[in-house]
């Protein structure tokens, strides 16, 4: 059986994630404290001729100390033979008091003593244990509902064996990726940017993809990057990895790191390797 353990800080998604899992046929249980993961684990394993996939929702409203045995109490789950995976949701703390702001939400950890900034930091330090222990991580700053929904179709639902791969284009005038595993700078090759008719453009436009296949920096960093992925993800795949993320990021993130993203990604795919595709910037238009 296999048991997705969904956790994160509030407003960053966690009741729409749920509720795709479930809209998938999983069972799902919300906001269950932590002690009692072993016995439902247990009930669920013998349950498995018609129930085959679980979920289970755990934040911040169990209590604290319950929260720090996390890696105990996970292993117990591990232990007994059922399979888990522990997804994570977050996301930057503007976001989340925007989020809050429009919903006119109450934060479950904030009181009158507690403002809500102050709520959202201890809630991070009590989610901390989960965080670290997270197989996959989902960075929702800059994902709508709908967007979120087909990231946790694709990711956590749709693969059942081997690794799922995602590799995705950002500017590095926004920052790097929360959620991303290995990061791959392309700011070095030529900019497109430069060149007013092709600015408008983005690295999807055969114009672009014409002008970065002319130069010879472009491909020998496209082979460099795949052969290193090549050479790796099967290490990776082997080691109980079940997620990675790639990021690829050039200044703006719509000319080269698109470009290096949507190369990369078909030579994965030629080499056997289901990868799925997500442009930050282009997307966030």
């Amino acid at each position: 059986m296999k048991l997705i353990i969904l956790s994160g800080r509030s407003g960053s998604g966690k009741t729409a994630a749920l509720q795709v899992l479930e809209d998938m046929g999983f069972y799902c249980v919300d906001n269950l404290p932590l002690n009692l993961l072993p016995d439902l684990a247990g009930q669920l394993k013998e349950e498995t001729h018609h129930l085959d996939h679980a979920a289970v929702g755990i934040d911040a409203r169990n209590l604290p100390d319950q929260l720090g045995n996390f890696e105990s109490v996970l292993a117990r789950v591990e232990n007994s033979g059922v399979q888990c995976e522990v997804v994570f949701l977050d996301a930057e703390d503007e976001t989340l008091l925007t989020r809050f702001s429009a919903t006119r939400r109450k934060h479950p950890l904030s009181t009158d003593e507690m403002s809500l900034s102050e709520a959202m930091a201890y809630e991070g330090r009590l989610l901390d244990r989960i965080h670290e222990r997270a197989d996959l991580i989902i960075d929702t700053t800059e994902l709508d509902v709908h967007t979120l929904r087909d990231l946790i179709r694709e990711r956590v639902v749709r693969h059942e064996e081997g690794l799922s791969l995602l590799v995705e284009s950002f500017a590095y005038k926004n920052g790097l990726p929360r959620d991303a595993d290995l990061v791959f700078d392309v700011r070095v090759l030529p900019n497109p940017h430069w060149d007013a008719e092709l600015r408008p453009l983005n690295g999807l436009d055969e114009r672009v993809i014409d002008f970065l296949d002319s130069q010879t920096d472009s491909i020998r960093m496209l082979n460099d990057i795949a052969d290193f992925m090549l050479r790796w993800l099967p290490s990776y795949a082997t080691n109980d990895r079940s997620y990675m993320t790639v990021a690829v990021g050039c200044t703006g993130g719509f000319h080269r790191s698109v470009y290096m993203v949507e190369r990369l990604a078909a030579r994965l795919h030629e080499n056997g390797y289901a990868t799925q595709i997500r442009h930050q910037q282009i997307a966030a238009r």
